[in-house]
C-alpha cells in the first residue's frame, strides 16, 4: 500500500454548523462536489476534508459510534510561533472552543489545541524541527 492519505473524514452532530465554521469561519474553500449530507473541502496539500453526519459515518463504516474523544488529532503545522496564537483566535472567532492554550512544550516548539463546534481537536503547532514547502511538511527519509 502506498503512504498516502487523500481524505479525513469527520463525523459531525449539525452539518450546517460545521460548514460554516470551515468554510465561512476559517476560510476554506469547499468543493463544488459538496452535496446533500457530504462536504468536501479543498487542502493546499492535495488532500481533502470532509463533513458528514456522525451517525451516517458511523453507520457507514459500520462501527459503533462511542462518542466522546475517538483517538485521534488533527494537526495544522504553520511557520511561525505567531501564526499559533492567530489561527487559535480565528478559530475561537469563527466558534471552536481553546481546548489547550498556546505553550511551549518540551519538544521545543510552540502549541495549542482547539476544539471545532463537534468537538473535533486540533492542534495548531510551530515546530522548529520540521520543515514546511508551500504549507506542506516536509519529513526527512
Amino acid at each position: 500500500m502506498e503512504a498516502r492519505l487523500n481524505i479525513v473524514t469527520l463525523g459531525v452532530r449539525d452539518l450546517d454548523k460545521a460548514i460554516r465554521f470551515y468554510r465561512d469561519g476559517l476560510g476554506w474553500p469547499m468543493s463544488s462536489v459538496s452535496a446533500g449530507d457530504f462536504a468536501i473541502f479543498k487542502l493546499s496539500t492535495g488532500t481533502a476534508l470532509a463533513l458528514f453526519p456522525r451517525e451516517l459515518l458511523a453507520l457507514d463504516a459500520n462501527v459503533r459510534d462511542p462518542g466522546g474523544f475517538g483517538g485521534i488529532t488533527l494537526a495544522h503545522n504553520v511557520a511561525t510561533r505567531e501564526e499559533v496564537d492567530l489561527v487559535l483566535s480565528q478559530a475561537i472567532q469563527s466558534g471552536g472552543s481553546i481546548l489547550k492554550p498556546a505553550q511551549a512544550p518540551e519538544w521545543g516548539g510552540y502549541s495549542g489545541y482547539f476544539a471545532d463546534p463537534d468537538g473535533h481537536p486540533w492542534e495548531i503547532a510551530w515546530n522548529p524541527h520540521f520543515e514546511l514547502e508551500q504549507g506542506c511538511l516536509v519529513l526527512p527519509d
